[in-house]
C-alpha cells in the first residue's frame, strides 16, 4: 500500500461530483434544502478546509455549474454525458477531473477527497478530521463511516410465501443489540484516496482501506424525497429556523 503524508507541499483535490440527471428526485443536487441549494452545503464546508488545495465541482449540468460558482466552487470544465449516466462508474469521473485539471491548469494532485452533495449535514470538522487522520496513519485510502442503526444480525429474508428467515446465520436465541459487536456502514460523506492508489486499484476501496467514524447525526444521505424532507428539517434546525415540534414529529418516522 502506498504511503501518504499531508504536508505543506501536498496537493489534495476537493472534488464534489454532481450530475444533473437524478431520477428519484429531479434536480436533486440543486433542490432547496434548509434554505439553500443542496450542493451549497457541501461547497461551503469544503471551502473551510485547511487541507484542501482546491474545491472543484464535476458536473454535466450548466445549471449546477452556475449555482456552484455562486457559492465559491470552481467549475473549470463540464463532465461529458457518458460520465453522467445512472450506471457511470464514479471513479471514472474522478479520473476525468484529474485529467482535465492537468490539461487546463497543468495542476497535479497527490490525493483526492471526494465529497458528495447528498451528505449536507457533514461539517468541515469531519472533512479535516479524516484528512488529519491520514497524516497520522498514512493510508492509501480512508472513508467515513458511522455506526449502523439497525444491526445486520436482525435482518430477515422474506420468501415468496411471506416466510421470514435470518439473513445471517445465528447462534443466539434472543440477541440484544448491546451484546453484539458494533458494526458500521459507509455513510458516503467523505472519501480519501491517493492518486497513485486510484490509478492502480481503479476504485475507492483498495486493500487496507481505513474507516473514519462520524457521528450518526451528521451521516444522513439524501437519496429519496423522505430523506430530503428530513434533511430540510435538520438543516433548518441547525440554522434556528425549525420549530422543535417538527423535529419531534420525525423522531417517530
Amino acid at each position: 500500500m502506498s504511503k501518504f503524508r499531508i504536508g505543506i507541499s501536498s496537493r489534495i483535490l476537493g472534488l464534489i461530483t454532481a450530475r444533473g440527471g437524478s431520477k428519484r428526485i429531479p434536480k436533486k443536487n440543486i433542490r432547496v434544502v434548509g434554505g439553500k441549494p443542496l450542493i451549497a452545503w457541501t461547497i461551503e464546508e469544503a471551502l473551510k478546509s485547511k487541507h484542501l488545495s482546491r474545491v472543484v465541482v464535476s458536473t454535466d449540468s450548466p445549471e449546477i455549474a452556475s449555482i456552484s460558482k455562486e457559492y465559491g466552487a470552481e467549475v473549470p470544465f463540464l463532465r461529458p454525458a457518458e460520465l453522467a449516466e445512472d450506471n457511470s462508474a464514479h471513479v471514472r469521473c474522478v479520473f476525468h477531473a484529474l485529467d482535465m485539471l492537468g490539461q487546463i491548469d497543468k495542476d497535479c494532485f497527490d490525493a483526492v477527497c471526494l465529497l458528495q452533495p447528498t451528505s449536507p449535514l457533514r461539517l468541515v470538522e469531519d472533512i479535516d478530521g479524516l484528512l488529519g487522520m491520514t497524516q497520522r496513519r498514512r493510508p492509501a485510502a480512508m472513508v467515513s463511516v458511522c455506526e449502523a442503526v439497525e444491526h445486520p444480525y436482525f435482518a430477515r429474508s422474506l420468501d415468496a410465501e411471506g416466510r421470514l428467515s435470518p439473513y445471517i446465520t445465528q447462534d443466539v436465541e434472543y440477541p440484544s443489540k448491546q451484546n453484539l459487536p458494533k458494526v458500521y456502514f459507509v455513510n458516503g460523506a467523505v472519501y480519501f484516496n491517493t492518486v497513485v492508489s486510484l490509478r492502480k486499484d481503479v476504485g475507492f476501496y483498495p486493500a487496507g482501506v481505513l474507516g473514519y467514524e462520524m457521528p450518526l447525526e451528521r451521516s444522513l444521505q439524501i437519496d429519496c424525497q423522505h430523506e430530503l424532507n428530513v434533511g430540510d428539517l435538520l438543516l433548518r434546525q441547525r440554522a434556528g429556523d425549525c420549530p422543535s415540534k417538527e423535529i419531534e414529529a420525525y423522531e417517530f418516522l
